[in-house]
C-alpha cells in the first residue's frame, strides 16, 4: 500500500512537470504594432450579464454568487438569479421544455430593468444551466486552485457545447494564501485568455444554505468596500478597472513605490499594473506581493545591491556586446521573484521590451516574471539582450520603443481608467549653436580654460541614447495629449538614472506628489473619472 501511494505521487508529479513544460511553450508573447496616434477609446470589458459555472462540486457558488453580487451593487443595479429563485417565481414547470420561450422572455425582461444580471449556474448542464450559459455574454468558470488543473466533467459537458461566448477562468484561494501556484497548468489545459485570482473571505467558502442567506442578508445592509479580490472582478465585469502604468527611469523609479503608497491611503485600487524597465521591476513586485510594507523593503534591499561597486566590478567583461555578462544582475532579479510566473501573480500585469531580432515592440503577460522583468531593464551596452525562452528572440530595455505604456494598458488590457507615472530622464534642450562644423579639440580647450565659455553639447554616449529613445519620446508626447489617462511625473528629476543609494529620498519625493495629486477618496476617484 506504501509503494502504490509513493507511486501515484511520483506519476502525478511527472505529470505536473510535463504539464508546465507544456504550458511554458504555449503561450507566445504578445507582439503589439499598435497605432499610437489613434486615442480613439476601445471598447472595455463591460457585460450585461454574467454566467457563474462551478467546475466541480467542491466550488460553493451559492455563497460565490452572492459575494460577487455584494461586490457589484457598490455601482450597479444588479440581479442575482439562480434556479431555486426561478422557480419560486414561476412555479415548478418553469424549466419544461414546452415553456423555455416564456422563461426567456422573463429572462429579458429582468435584463432590461438592470444593469447587470449574474446567473448561478446549477452543478452540471441543467436546463437552467443551459438557459444562463445561452442567455450570459460572459461565462465565468469557477474552480478551486487547491484541487489538480485536469478538465473537469462539468468542463467537458461545456467544451461539448461549442459555445462561442467567451469563456474565463477564475482559481479560488482561501483568504490566507501566500502566493498562486501552478496556473500555467490550469491555463494550457484550457484556451481561454483570461484569468483571475481570488482569496475568498471564511464566508465565501460556508456550504450551508442556511448560513448563508443569514450571512448575506446581513451583508447585504453594509457597504460594499471597494478594495479586495471580489471588487475588482466586479470592475472589471462592468468595465470599470483602473490600471496603473510605471514608466523606466532606474533610481528614479522608486517613486513610483511612493506614489503607490500614497494611492492606497487615499483607497484608491489598483486593478491590474504594467511597466517597462525598473517600472516593470515596481509593478511585478506589487503585483506579487500587494502588500507596500514587504514590497518597499525588496525594493529597497535590492536599490542598495546595484549601488555596490565589487559586485560590478566581478561581472565585468570584454565588451563584444555588453559590458557585463548579466550574471550578477540576473542574480538580483531572481532573488526577488524566482521561479515564478507572470500568471501566478494576484492581479493582471504587463512589460514591455524592444525584440531587436524582429524589430518591433514584444508585450509579456505570460511566462518566467524575472526573465521577462530582467529583458525590459537591458540597457543597450550595459547588459547583453535576453534570450526569449520561447522562441530565442533577443530583446532589450522596452524604454527604447515605448517608455509609459499607458497607449498597451488602454488597448491591449482593456483598463478604462489609467494612472501614468512618467520618471524618465529630461533631456536639455538649451544646447550650443556652434554653426556647421565642430571641433572636439576646440571643445577640450574650452573645458581647459578657467574662464572659458560654457558650451551645451551632447557627447557621443548622449546622442547615442537620444537616437535610442527618438520613438519613445514621440510615443511619450501622444500619451501626455491622449483622453485616457492621468499623466503625473513626480519632481524627481535633480536624480540621476544610477542613483540607487538614494531610494529613501526619491520614495518619498513620490509619495509626497502622491499625496497632492490623492489627497482622500474623492479627490482620487475624481482624478481617473477626469482621465
Amino acid at each position: 500500500m506504501f509503494y502504490g501511494t509513493r507511486f501515484i505521487r511520483r506519476l502525478k508529479t511527472i505529470k505536473r512537470k510535463q504539464l508546465k513544460k507544456w504550458a511554458l511553450n504555449s503561450k507566445p508573447p504578445v507582439v503589439w504594432m499598435g497605432n499610437t496616434n489613434d486615442n480613439k477609446a476601445v471598447q472595455c470589458s463591460a457585460y450585461k450579464s454574467v454566467a457563474l459555472f462551478p467546475n466541480s462540486y467542491e466550488v460553493p457558488i451559492s455563497s460565490f454568487s452572492r459575494e460577487l453580487k455584494h461586490s457589484l451593487s457598490a455601482t450597479e443595479n444588479v440581479l442575482h438569479l439562480s434556479s431555486g429563485k426561478v422557480l419560486e417565481q414561476l412555479g415548478q414547470s418553469a424549466f419544461e421544455e414546452s415553456k423555455s420561450h416564456l422563461l426567456s422572455l422573463w429572462l429579458d425582461q429582468r435584463e432590461s430593468e438592470h444593469e447587470i444580471v449574474v446567473y448561478q449556474c446549477d452543478y452540471g448542464l441543467t436546463p437552467w444551466t443551459k438557459q444562463c450559459l445561452k442567455k450570459s455574454n460572459c461565462i465565468l468558470v469557477i474552480a478551486m486552485a487547491h484541487l489538480e488543473p485536469n478538465l473537469s466533467a462539468f468542463e467537458q459537458q461545456l467544451y461539448n457545447l461549442q459555445l462561442t461566448t467567451p469563456l474565463e477562468l477564475v482559481l479560488l484561494h482561501k483568504f490566507d494564501t501566500q502566493k498562486p501556484k501552478h496556473t500555467s497548468l490550469w491555463l494550457s489545459l484550457r484556451s481561454w485568455p483570461q484569468h483571475h485570482h481570488l482569496r475568498c473571505p471564511t464566508r465565501v467558502l460556508v456550504r450551508k444554505r442556511s448560513k448563508i442567506e443569514d450571512i448575506y442578508g446581513e451583508l447585504s445592509k453594509t457597504c460594499p468596500s471597494s478594495d479586495g479580490d471580489f471588487p475588482r472582478l466586479a470592475r472589471y465585469l462592468t468595465g470599470k478597472s483602473i490600471g496603473l502604468v510605471l514608466g523606466g527611469g532606474g533610481a528614479r523609479g522608486a517613486a513610483h513605490l511612493g506614489m503607490i503608497k500614497a494611492m492606497r491611503e487615499a483607497h484608491m485600487p489598483i486593478d491590474m499594473i504594467g511597466g517597462v524597465s525598473i517600472g516593470a521591476f515596481m509593478g511585478a513586485l506589487w503585483a506579487q506581493e500587494a502588500d507596500l510594507t514587504p514590497v518597499t523593503q525588496l525594493a529597497r534591499n535590492w536599490s542598495f545591491k546595484m549601488t555596490s561597486l565589487w559586485r560590478q566590478l566581478l561581472d565585468l567583461t570584454y565588451p563584444a556586446t555588453a559590458m557585463f555578462t548579466g550574471a550578477a544582475f540576473n542574480a538580483t532579479i531572481y532573488e526577488v521573484f524566482g521561479d515564478r510566473q507572470i500568471e501566478d501573480l494576484w492581479i493582471p500585469y504587463f512589460t514591455v521590451t524592444t525584440d531587436i531580432s524582429n524589430s518591433a515592440p514584444r508585450i509579456h503577460r505570460h511566462g518566467s516574471l524575472w526573465r521577462y522583468v530582467r529583458a525590459s531593464m537591458s540597457l543597450s551596452g550595459y547588459l547583453p539582450p535576453l534570450c526569449d525562452p520561447i522562441d530565442g528572440h533577443l530583446l532589450l530595455d522596452g524604454g527604447y520603443v515605448n517608455n509609459l505604456p499607458a497607449d498597451v494598458m488602454h488597448n491591449v488590457m482593456g483598463a478604462r481608467n489609467i494612472v501614468a507615472v512618467d520618471v524618465g530622464s529630461q533631456d536639455e534642450t538649451d544646447l550650443t549653436d556652434y554653426g556647421d562644423t565642430l571641433s572636439g579639440w576646440w571643445l577640450l580647450w574650452n573645458r581647459w580654460k578657467l574662464f572659458g565659455q560654457t558650451i551645451r553639447v551632447p557627447s557621443l554616449p548622449e546622442i547615442q541614447s537620444r537616437l535610442a529613445y527618438v520613438s519613445c519620446v514621440r510615443q511619450l508626447e501622444e500619451v501626455k495629449r491622449s483622453n485616457y489617462c492621468n499623466y503625473i511625473r513626480p519632481p524627481i528629476d535633480k536624480y540621476k538614472t544610477m542613483q540607487f543609494g538614494s531610494f529613501d529620498q526619491i520614495f518619498e519625493i513620490g509619495y509626497q506628489h502622491g499625496k497632492m495629486t490623492f489627497p482622500d477618496e474623492k479627490a482620487a476617484r475624481r482624478a481617473v473619472q477626469d482621465a
